[in-house]
């Protein structure tokens, strides 16, 4: 018999999210419904960025607030999730395994790629979350390699969230709400080609999504917020069978896509 593994790509959108979850939230509500409760939640968020691969080991998780301009509501929010030692440390060791130089972090909380998301999932905040950082300058085959090493973890009862979104161009939202709210051809044609190559789990065509897709480079400036997709990719397996749990576009230029994978 095969065992379930328990990964998730989820999109954070922008912080306004917290406030106006939409149909994008519901869905997530819906899919943290459906799952087995995990022994502890490691979430990998691209508002994390680190040289080598680090791991949160502190037991009371900081809500961070890492934006400003913003609804002041937004800043009154908490998410008091609690860490989890004993499962940060069976991530360093997956980790190590696969040769990764780990470190540890005993005082990092949850920055809004991380708490976003998980309040919208699982508001009561009642299971641990360990946070793991992303290496933007070491691109998506590191990414997806990191995910391999969380593959065993996601069969043992951790849930493993890779929280980002499918596109990402923060200059372009500009240029999209000062022309009147015009959505670029480009997101929703990425976002259709990175469902696509999801769904039928063309991982080298993903991994090298900036010269094989229309749109790649420009729908992410930078590669951070499509990283964790990756790791999602690699922790859930070859043997696993993707699929769309909500697409849609956000704040013109965000595809707020959302990926189970069984």
């Amino acid at each position: 018999m095969q065992t379930q593994r328990n990964v998730l790509f989820v999109p954070h959108g922008a912080p306004t999210f917290a406030l106006q979850p939409g149909a994008a939230g519901a869905a997530m509500e819906q899919v943290a419904r459906a799952l087995a409760a995990p022994r502890a939640i490691v979430v990998i968020s691209p508002h994390w960025e680190t040289a080598a691969p680090t791991v949160g080991f502190a037991t009371q998780l900081e809500t961070i607030y890492d934006f400003g301009g913003f609804d002041p509501r937004l800043y009154e929010i908490r998410y008091p999730a609690t860490g989890c030692p004993e499962a940060a440390k069976l991530v360093v060791e997956a980790l190590q395994a696969h040769g990764f130089a780990v470190q540890q972090d005993a005082r990092r909380g949850l920055d809004h790629g991380a708490w976003i998301p998980l309040r919208q999932m699982f508001p009561s905040a009642d299971i641990p979350v360990v946070p793991l950082s992303v290496q933007t300058h070491l691109g998506p085959e590191h990414a997806y390699r990191v995910g391999q090493a969380l593959a065993a973890l996601a069969q043992e009862g951790l849930l493993v969230i890779g929280s980002g979104n499918v596109t990402h161009n923060l200059r372009d939202y500009q240029s999209a709400r000062m022309a009147g709210g015009q959505t670029p051809d480009y997101v929703q044609g990425f976002a259709d080609w990175v469902c696509q190559h999801v769904v039928d789990r063309d991982v080298a065509a993903l991994l090298n999504y900036r010269q094989a897709s229309p749109g790649g480079a420009r729908a992410h400036p930078s590669e951070d917020h499509l990283l964790p997709l990756f790791t999602a990719l690699g922790a859930a397996g070859p043997g696993a069978q993707p699929a769309a749990f909500y697409r849609g576009i956000s704040d013109y230029v965000i595809a707020m896509d959302g990926y189970t994978f069984h």
